[in-house]
């Protein structure tokens, strides 16, 4: 599979390794001009890039050396997280696509669920509380590697999107605050097996998100890390192509709350760590939407203006 053209900013940290069968380990790298630095002398990984980073960034400014060519090279998820905190419902034409989705034959209106929906949503922005989740690092992989079906999922979906990556520790800040804990930000596609989210035995107890988002493989991460100062997170434009056919096509202006308000949030209980990811929430557009979700063969393309392109291709387990 082709990688894609590295984003278009002064530069960028991802994790690579020799390509091929004599592939060394991976290492942490600066992309630049289609190029990339070993940047092994900074620290082993990137997350040790992101302990450091009030000292390392100004010092990848000015980086220079050995150049090796970036299309020589296996492109890896760009950060092993200690935890990942996950957004629901956090696009409003998405959560509104989503309630007229989930409304029983025969219930209400959709123009009255779309309606109370919207409602609804004004209600949780006034309040000012997002709706998170924990995701497992042990789904997490690689912007280019292949998605494997777990055999007992009968309906995968996608969900694209922007994910805040963080640099200082961040423990009950404030939003004001919260985006000078943000390092960077990347790509992340938060896959789903939707027969899984809702317990059928247990109604009571509500989503199940263990079983839902954290298979192996459900978590493509990346390309790259892009600093934050290269960044606008509130006008981001989201996309993911099934195929090369356009599913979800959307701007973070869209979010219902922005990154600086899920970070803090996420601050209130979690005591965020250099190299976790702050999930923003997926827009309008997944496989539920359409009537049409994830097979074998199948070919997801996530694309985030200016963080780069991921592209993944479905596998069945037993393949």
């Amino acid at each position: 599979m082709d990688i894609p053209s590295p984003p278009a900013v002064p530069f960028a940290v991802g994790t690579f390794s020799t390509a091929g069968p004599a592939a060394g380990p991976p290492f942490p790298g600066l992309v630049k001009d289609g190029r990339v630095l070993d940047l092994s002398e900074h620290a082993d990984t990137t997350r040790g890039l992101l302990e450091r980073w009030d000292d390392v960034l100004p010092l990848l400014r000015e980086a220079d050396g050995d150049w090796r060519p970036l299309d020589g090279l296996a492109v890896h998820a760009p950060v092993d997280p200690r935890q990942i905190l996950q957004s629901g419902a956090n696009y409003r034409t998405h959560v509104i696509d989503l309630a007229v989705a989930h409304e029983p034959e025969g219930g209400r209106p959709a123009e009255r669920v779309r309606a109370e929906t919207a409602a609804m949503m004004d209600r949780r922005a006034a309040e000012d509380q997002p709706y998170m989740f924990i995701g497992l690092p042990s789904s997490v992989t690689g912007p280019y590697d292949d998605v494997v079906l777990p055999g007992w999922c009968a309906k995968p979906d996608w969900e694209l999107e922007v994910a805040a990556v963080i640099g200082r520790p961040a423990f009950r800040v404030p939003w004001e605050r919260a985006l000078e804990h943000v390092a960077a930000y990347t790509i992340a596609n938060d896959l789903t097996a939707r027969e899984a989210v809702f317990r059928r035995d247990m109604p009571e107890i509500g989503t199940d998100w263990l079983r839902a988002k954290n298979a192996p493989t459900f978590t493509p991460l990346g390309p790259y890390l892009v600093p934050a100062e290269f960044v606008d997170p509130g006008d981001l434009r989201v996309a993911l192509r099934l195929n090369g056919r356009t599913m979800q096509d959307e701007s973070t202006k869209d979010m219902i709350f922005d990154v600086a308000r899920l970070v803090s949030y996420a601050s209130q209980t979690v005591r965020l760590l250099p190299g976790d990811l702050v999930l923003t929430g997926s827009p309008a557009g997944n496989g539920l939407h359409w009537g049409r979700l994830l097979r074998p063969g199948d070919v997801m393309e996530g694309e985030v203006a200016g963080l780069g392109v991921q592209r993944n291709r479905c596998v069945a387990e037993d393949a």
